[in-house]
Formats: structure tokens, sequence, C-alpha cells
């Protein structure tokens, strides 16, 4: 709920001004757009009232300016957020084999482990901070911070330090997501709101370039698992593969620092009371646009009841610092039973295929490389020649799943459940495999559908919280995805990765996340995000 809005009592028509009712209707300037549906995926009366009339106000405003070059700079440099969330965790997993080479750890997985603790507090940090401090910082320190921490990790001495690097840079990684998914949702119209689901193709675009870049570099430069004997000097393929990635994050810093202006989101500032700069921030969106917009701030001043005041001042916004740590930017996730069931589908999701993807694809490397020796095909140099195979296919799997979500009687809910499931049936077939050879097919057929759900559930998984909370749900999520993450390399340091164990516990998880959409009570297909 924003937290400058009083409780009020949602109303229809009733006058409050002594005339039309504004508590709930849209003025009529802003009437329905012509094919997006009016009403939004929040169901009427869930939401504040006040803060709903006037998101449903911004809504029209922003979709009446249309995707224009804001919006497509915002997408390129958005990208990059979804490129760092699946690039430094791929880095983690090409490097295995030879940081564990090098150093002989006694538990290989403790480098995972350290890592998706980064993920999990930086998921958390980020955020749940971003609906306290905004979306403009955390927007631009994550990958900072993950260029800065990339870099230093090149030097690492010891396993420990390569460990507590690797969790530092999964710090940054860990606020990508939440905060730019945030972000450009809440400057989208409602009828280029796939887009968010198109920007997979970063993710998968990032997957290609880190395992091309790390085909001469990891299968050339590194020792492989059957060396018994594996000094600085014979591997240092895995540290120039890392200050590539760290400086390919610092580029991507520089560009969204130095060369693009981020406006912060006009509903995060219209839900913290300040109108004013969210009705600047749409006027100047719609100048770089090259459009005008009627919006005024007297536009989201007539959705306010008779003697309404925003809380502003300094003891407002000291509160407000410290809205999350009473859980009052939660509690109305949970606010209606429809509600509650959403968050708590979309959590046990995020849950479920944060346990089963880590299990498996963290460890893809590990498990081509000992299965190729089985098959007598195991040369490092094959394992990430097929590493970079697998992650080509990732590509249309993302334009495909920015297809499929605008497809009448299908949508998101369809699209994320059906390849859900398929990620987790193809897992299972790869145990049949009798070569190398068929293993990859496999494995490429798992990579296009995994990278369709992975498409569809980030796109959709914001899509389903009010502006005011979005942040919070996000870290929810991402926090669900990240508690589960931890579990997959403790399992793994107990389980035999040379077995088909691990593979049917992560297909089993997939089946069941994709089953566990199928109830879920909004598809938000074709309506606009409040």
């Amino acid at each position: 709920m924003a937290a400058t809005a009083p409780t009020m009592a949602a109303t229809d028509d009733t006058d409050q001004k002594g005339g039309v009712a504004h508590s709930l209707d849209v003025p009529p300037t802003y009437g329905t757009i012509s094919g997006i549906d009016d009403e939004a995926i929040i169901p009427r009366g869930a939401l504040d009232p006040v803060y709903e009339a006037k998101a449903r106000v911004l809504n029209h405003a922003i979709q009446e300016i249309g995707m224009g070059w804001y919006q497509w700079q915002l997408f390129i440099v958005v990208g990059f957020g979804w490129a760092s969330d699946n690039l430094w965790p791929i880095v983690t997993s090409l490097i295995f084999t030879a940081v564990a080479a090098e150093f002989s750890p006694s538990r290989p997985p403790l480098l995972t482990l350290a890592q998706n603790i980064g993920l999990l507090f930086g998921a958390v940090f980020w955020g749940f901070g971003c609906d306290v401090f905004g979306r403009k910082w955390g927007f631009n320190l994550t990958l900072g911070l993950t260029a800065f921490w990339g870099l230093v990790a090149a030097g690492a001495p010891n396993f420990v330090a390569i460990a507590f690097f690797a969790a530092l840079w999964s710090f940054g990684v860990g606020g990508n997501l939440p905060v730019d998914s945030a972000i450009f949702l809440e400057f989208l119209p409602g009828s280029h709101q796939y887009l968010l689901t198109v920007l997979s193709i970063d993710w998968a675009i990032a997957q290609v370039i880190a395992n091309l870049i790390a085909w001469p570099l990891l299968g050339n430069l590194t020792c492989s698992s059957d060396d018994e004997q594996c000094s600085r000097a014979d591997n240092m393929g895995w540290r120039y593969f890392v200050i590539t990635m760290g400086g390919l994050t610092l580029v991507m810093f520089a560009i969204r620092f130095l060369f693009f202006t981020i406006f912060e989101s006009p509903k995060y500032l219209m839900g913290k009371g300040r109108d004013e700069d969210a009705v600047r921030v749409v006027h100047e969106v719609a100048r770089r646009n090259g459009k005008t917009t009627a919006l005024t701030l007297d536009d989201l001043r007539a959705c306010e009841p008779e003697g309404y005041v925003a809380n502003t001042n300094a003891s407002a916004a000291i509160k407000r610092n410290l809205q999350v740590l009473n859980l009052s930017q939660v509690k109305p996730l949970f606010a209606t039973g429809k509600l509650a069931l959403s968050t708590s589908l979309i959590m046990t999701v995020w849950g479920l295929i944060g346990l089963a993807y880590p299990l498996y694809n963290a460890f893809l490397p590990f498990i081509q490389d000992t299965r190729g020796a089985d098959f007598g095909d195991g040369s490092t140099y094959l394992t990430y020649r097929n590493s970079l195979i697998i992650s080509t296919l990732g590509i249309p799997g993302a334009l495909l799943g920015g297809y499929l979500v605008e497809v009448p009687r299908v949508g998101r809910k369809g699209t994320l459940s059906v390849f859900t499931i398929l990620t987790g049936v193809f897992l299972y077939a790869s145990t049949t495999a009798l070569d190398s050879n068929s293993l990859l097919g496999w494995n490429c057929a798992f990579s296009f559908c995994s990278n369709v759900m992975y498409a569809v559930l980030y796109g959709f998984t914001p899509e389903l919280f009010p502006t005011p909370q979005r942040g919070t749900g996000n870290a929810l999520t991402a926090t669900c995805n990240r508690v589960f993450g931890i579990m997959a390399p403790i399992i793994a340091m107990f389980a035999d990765l040379r077995t088909s164990a691990p593979v049917y516990t992560s297909g089993a998880l997939f089946i069941a996340a994709g089953l566990l959409v199928l109830p879920m009570p909004f598809e938000s297909r074709g309506k606009a995000a409040l």
C-alpha cells in the first residue's frame, strides 16, 4: 500500500468532492486505450483506492505517449541487467572444474554455495531496498559492484578467496532482476508489456558470449579434472576468463552510467506522494519520444478525496524508510484471497526452479566432462564446445517465449506451465543417452525449453505485483529462488554427480513447478500493470 495514502473504502460512484467520484475512476481525458484492457491485472479494490486511481491515470498517459525512443533505449540498458543475471552464474559454472583442479578443495560445490549466498543477500537487499530508496541507485550500482568484484576475483590466491569474491560479485548480480524488471515495466505502455519477456534474449545471448569466450580460454589454458597436478601457470585460462567477463560488465556499467539518463519511475514517485515529480518525468519521457502529453498535476489530484493530504515531510520519509522492517510492504501482496494465492504460488514456483536449475545446470560442464569421459570423448575442449552449442539454443527459445505470451488462450500461464514441464521431461530423457552426441541433443532440448520458461517467468512475475510493492514482490520471489538455490550445492556435496540422481531430482522439481502454474488466478496478457 502506498505509504502516503490514507486508508479509505473503495467507491465506484459515491461523490466525495461534491460531484462525480474520483477515488477509483480515471478522469475522462484518459479513457480506455484501444487494444488494452482497462481492467488491470490486480483486481479493483485490492489496492489503496487513491493510488489505484492515480496508477490508472499514469497508465493511460504512458500508453498515449507510446513506445518511443526513451523506452527503446531503456530496453537496451535494462538488457544489461538480464545479461549479468545469467552471465555470472555461468562464469561460476564454467570455471568450476578448473578452480577445483588448481586448489583441490575438499568440497568443490562450496564455490557454488558461496555464489548463491551472495545472490540471496543481493536479492533481499536490492529487491526490498528499491521500494524504499527508489529504483535509480540500484539500477547503476548492481552492475558496478559486479564488475569491480569480478575483476578482483581474477587474482584469487586460494579457494577461500575465489569463493569469497564470488559471493561479493553475486551480491550485485542478485539485484539486477528485481530492480531492472520493476523500472522497465513501470515505463512500458500496456501494449508493449510483452517486451519484458523478450528481454530474456539478452539472458540467452550472455550465455552464448560466456561460452564462446570460455571455449578457447578454458578449453586450451586450464587443467582438466583428470590432471593429477595443476599449477597456477598451467591453469591461467579461468583467470583470463574472469577478467574478460569483469571487463565486459564494466563496459555495460559505463554505458548505463555515462551515456544514459535514468529517470525515477513515475509510479514509484507517485506512490511516495511526489505527484509533481511523477508528472515531470512523464513529460520528459514524452519530450524524448518527440511527443506531448496532456497529463497534469490536477489529473492526479482529481483522484484524491476532499481533505486528502500527502505526508511528504521528514518524519514521514523516515517512517517510509522503516516500512520494510515491519512488513508493511509485504502485507498488501496477501491482502485478498486471490492475491495471497497468486503471491504464494509464484513464490513456490520460483523456489522449486531455484533448486532444480542449479542442481543440474550449475554442474553441467562437470557432468558433461565426467559423462564424456565415460563415453570416451571427455576432453576439456569438447566439453566447452558442447556448452557453447547448448547455450546457442537459448536465443530462439527467448524469442519464442516473447511470441507465445501474447497468443490468446495460451498467454503467460500456458506458456510457462508447458515449457517448465517440458524442461523436466527432457532432463529425464537425457538419462537415456548412450553417447556424448545423444547427451548433447537432449541438453540442447533442455536449454531451449528452459530459456522459454525463464523468459516468461521473468516477464510474468513483476506484472503480478502493484508498483508500491513490486520491488518487494520481486524480492520475495528472488529470495525463494536463492534460498532453494543454496540447497543445490549442499545436495551436490553429498550426491554423486556421476550418477543420474541429481538429474531425476531436478526433472521432478521442474514438472512440479509447471503444474503449480495452472491454478494461478491471474493471467496478465492484454492487461496493464498497476
